[in-house]
């Protein structure tokens, strides 16, 4: 007699082995990995429909998830040491990203990617995503999109500034301002210095702090304004109101090393399941009919990002 396998279970232990795989191989982005192997998945094998429902149903739940585990590595007594003109760019450079974002085209597809591009990558999609009538495969190509030019701009952007020779802060604008994943400005920033490592990954904490302020102005953009009072634009997630809640909370209350590195893998791995259930949704065909437009759109919002945020140093000069 054939034994049923648990729909759940099914859906959240590919996630996990490749959460624990990327543990052990380091070249390996266990968010990308997941997307990856949940596509391969998806496509080579043919689900039953319960699995199907619970796997979509998994992937949401667990990208909510995902943004509170976030929530507590903001702490904003931390952000002051960057000083005004340096938090004035980050703001500055976040809203007129998603701004563009909105201007430039009407697809939620491409809306998620300038999302990620402006805030924090794959949480911010996730934060994002919940509140768009999308395509199914539109977050999972979204944030395979900031992810790989995350990745490049790890490898690209210290090549680059080591040759211009910029002040610490500078660097730490264009890295921290730029770069998708708190992971991603840690490589590129410590590429360069400890100094510069540091100051990046507070701009990027900076930006990631913006994430529920950037919600309700995207908000603002995508509804029809027509008969809506000013408080349906303050309609957010429960989860980014939990989010609010522990930025606060941490702000005050200092979380013990062992409890915060807990939370981090915590986050980590609820992302990866996520990210590998969202991929068991996505067909090949519609991945390449969408994903060619998504990666040049991504490269354009990433470019102009990159030269707002040049222009603004000028001035710091």
């Amino acid at each position: 007699m054939q034994q049923k396998i648990n729909p759940f279970i099914f859906s959240v232990l590919p996630g996990i082995v490749v959460f624990i795989l990327a543990e052990f191989v380091s070249f390996l982005n266990p968010i990308l990995t997941g997307l990856l192997v949940g596509i391969f998945i998806g496509n080579i094998v043919k689900l039953p429909a319960s699995i199907q429902t619970i796997s979509q149903k998994t992937g949401n739940r667990f990208l909510e998830f995902s943004v509170l585990f976030l929530a507590f590595g903001i702490n904003y007594s931390h952000l002051t040491k960057l000083g005004w003109e340096s938090l004035l760019i980050i703001f500055l450079v976040v809203f007129i990203v998603l701004a563009v974002t909105f201007s430039l085209t009407k697809k939620p597809m491409n809306w998620l990617i300038g999302f990620g591009t402006a805030i924090c990558g794959s949480s911010a999609i996730a934060a994002l995503a919940p509140t768009l009538k999308k395509e199914k495969e539109d977050t999972g190509i979204a944030m395979a999109v900031v992810n790989l030019y995350g990745m490049l701009g790890m490898v690209i952007l210290p090549l680059v500034l080591l040759k211009l020779e910029l002040k610490p802060i500078h660097e730490a604008l264009v890295i921290g301002g730029s770069l998708h994943s708190v992971g991603n400005v840690a490589g590129a920033g410590y590429m360069i210095s400890d100094r510069v490592g540091e100051l990046a990954v507070t701009v990027k904490l900076a930006r990631v702090s913006l994430l529920s302020f950037g919600l309700i102005f995207f908000n603002f953009l995508t509804q029809n304004r027509k008969n809506l009072s000013w408080t349906s634009y303050f309609k957010l997630p429960w989860y980014i109101w939990g989010f609010i809640l522990i930025t606060v909370l941490v702000s005050f209350v200092s979380i013990p090393p062992s409890i915060s590195e807990i939370i981090d893998i915590s986050g980590k791995l609820f992302l990866t399941i996520a990210l590998t259930n969202i991929g068991m949704q996505i067909r090949f065909r519609e991945l390449i009919r969408s994903g060619r437009e998504g990666l040049l759109f991504g490269l354009g919002i990433w470019i102009f990002q990159l030269l707002l945020i040049s222009i603004f140093i000028l001035f710091l000069k």
